[in-house]
């Protein structure tokens, strides 16, 4: 029965992705018995479907924002770029800076793709992670990730249910968009490198280029 059972997972045909989301990596997921979309740093992924959504944080945070009456929802996992511009990052004090606008880009995405896709502004709620202090030469990072999404949620008047953010360890996030339920692992330890070489690539890669973007809610 079990071999039966695990040879059916294997020939389950993952649900219809919603159009754009179709590069992201997704797979039967046995813990939770039921199909997981995978994102990395710079992703974000939303969805209709009784799925989860997971991801691992260090430095980056994500946040998990659903419609909470019609179910559609889903979750961003990025980070700021460094600036030389010593400024705070408030979302109404002026002119934006390159990292705020990156940021904005990452959560008015996001919101956008949950919008169109059924869900409506009045309905949202969001639950934040991440931000941790992990990487030793990004001694601020994972606390402007974290002071940025809490200002633009609260500028943008979207509930926070709940947070989980800081400290010293890695989190996996598993976020089911159809409940709102999250589940939180945080990693006492690391098997290796690859999660603090993945966020130091990405944190590289934004630095060269960073997101400028025109993007408005809905």
């Amino acid at each position: 029965m079990r071999q039966k059972s695990a040879f059916s997972h294997r020939n389950k045909i993952p649900p219809e992705a919603i159009a754009g989301f179709e590069g992201i990596n997704r797979y039967w997921d046995k813990l939770h018995n039921s199909f997981a979309a995978k994102i990395l740093p710079g992703e974000y992924y939303v969805t209709m479907k009784d799925e989860v959504i997971v991801t691992v944080l260090g430095s980056c945070v994500s946040a998990c924002i659903r419609d909470k009456v019609f179910g559609v929802g889903g979750m961003n996992h990025f980070m700021l770029p460094h600036t030389r511009e010593n400024v705070e990052y408030h979302i109404d004090a002026g002119p934006s800076t390159t990292a705020s606008r990156y940021g904005s880009y990452a959560m008015e995405m996001l919101i956008n793709d949950i919008l169109k896709s059924g869900g409506r502004r009045e309905n949202l709620e969001v639950k934040i992670f991440g931000g941790g202090k992990i990487l030793k030469n990004m001694t601020d990072v994972g606390l402007r990730n974290i002071q940025f999404v809490e200002e633009y949620i609260a500028a943008e008047a979207i509930p926070l249910l709940s947070e989980d953010t800081g400290d010293i360890y890695p989190r996996k996030v598993v976020f089911h968009p159809h409940s709102g339920k999250v589940k939180i692992k945080k990693l006492r330890s690391l098997h290796n490198d690859t999660l603090i070489k993945r966020e130091e690539e990405y944190q590289h890669s934004i630095d060269e280029k960073p997101t400028d973007t025109d993007i408005e809610l809905f």
